[in-house]
């Protein structure tokens, strides 16, 4: 087994049809069909199925396209730094990040790289936290910040942050009284709520909340496009439930919303930075790992990054009696 067989491999994988493949490689299609073959017989598994509507990869096929793929950028990045004539470390970083994430780190992230390292290219890859934690586990993320301890443990995870979640309505808002700075649980079920979707973690762990005092989640609407909800709640169907983040969505001034914080219930998400495991980790990946711990530190410090703390370094802490822990938000009444 040699590279070129494996590049051909993914890339007939990712075209779906050997044809398509062979086009994109420059290669008669017949010695790509012979180079598969060869390929097969030395893994001894058969790695693709061959029909008239194209091919697609077998179990073991896809076992092994997900590997090759790791294994031809980790290639790619070795001869970048075998090139390259300066000391600037250089290569490409994949990094996960779940929106409302994106918005308050994103920007300052990439700006500061740009100026510091401007040889490491970083693809934010933006999406749900179910999906990152499966692209992690897959190996096609450097880097991702997810919302539990236990999302991919081949990985390395260090705890990075906790967020509080507010009650988000614009600045305008007659649904609460201008005055006020909070609201109860039971106030904020007879708002209409413009919500995520039930499958979304952050849905279930509001309503687990209102369930536990006996209370029903009245969502007016069910949105998992964090700007079109927050293009919702500016338009008034609805006030929303989120880190104090979001209000940066829509790329308009802070002072436009109000944030009220819940009285009688504590709402808060953790934050968990994760990166492939030092053995696979390239050097612009660490430098990446570093620099956003640092950036998330300077954005709370300097009070840029609101209604977040920094968490203590290795701080996974255990559920208390009284505190129920889940995947991406820990729930406690403050009553109880």
């Amino acid at each position: 087994m040699d590279m070129r067989q494996l590049k051909y491999f993914v890339q007939i994988v990712e075209s779906g049809s050997l044809s398509k493949a062979s086009r994109q490689l420059f290669i008669a299609q017949p010695a790509l069909s012979q180079q598969m073959t060869r390929l097969e017989d030395e893994v001894g598994k058969p790695l693709l199925v061959r029909s008239s509507r194209g091919v697609k990869p077998t179990e073991n096929g896809e076992a092994l396209y997900h590997h090759a793929r790791f294994i031809l950028r980790q290639i790619d990045q070795a001869v970048s730094v075998a090139r390259r004539q300066h000391a600037n470390v250089s290569g490409h970083v994949n990094l996960g990040m779940a929106p409302t994430t994106v918005c308050a780190l994103g920007l300052p992230l990439i700006k500061h790289l740009n100026a510091k390292y401007p040889g490491i290219v970083l693809n934010v890859v933006e999406a749900l936290s179910g999906h990152l934690e499966h692209m992690t586990r897959l190996g096609e993320l450097d880097l991702a910040i997810l919302f539990s301890t236990t999302a991919a443990l081949e990985l390395t995870v260090e705890s990075l942050l906790e967020e509080e979640l507010f009650v988000i309505l614009p600045h305008d808002s007659q649904m609460i009284a201008p005055h006020r700075k909070d609201i109860t649980l039971h106030e904020l079920a007879k708002l209409p709520l413009v919500l995520p979707s039930p499958g979304h973690g952050l849905r279930r762990r509001i309503t687990l909340e209102f369930d536990r005092v006996s209370l029903t989640v009245d969502a007016v609407a069910e949105i998992d496009s964090l700007p079109l909800l927050m293009h919702c709640v500016a338009d008034g169907i609805g006030a929303t439930i989120k880190p104090m983040a979001a209000v940066y969505a829509l790329q308009n001034a802070p002072e436009q919303w109000r944030c009220l914080r819940i009285s009688d219930a504590e709402m808060v998400r953790r934050n968990y930075l994760y990166a492939l495991a030092p053995e696979k980790l390239s050097q612009a990946a660490a430098i990446v790992r570093d620099e956003i711990k640092h950036i998330a530190r300077t954005l709370i410090e300097n009070n840029t990054w609101q209604g977040v703390r920094l968490m203590a370094p290795l701080e996974v802490p255990e559920p208390e009696p009284d505190k129920i822990e889940f995947d991406d938000v820990s729930l406690h009444d403050a009553e109880s």
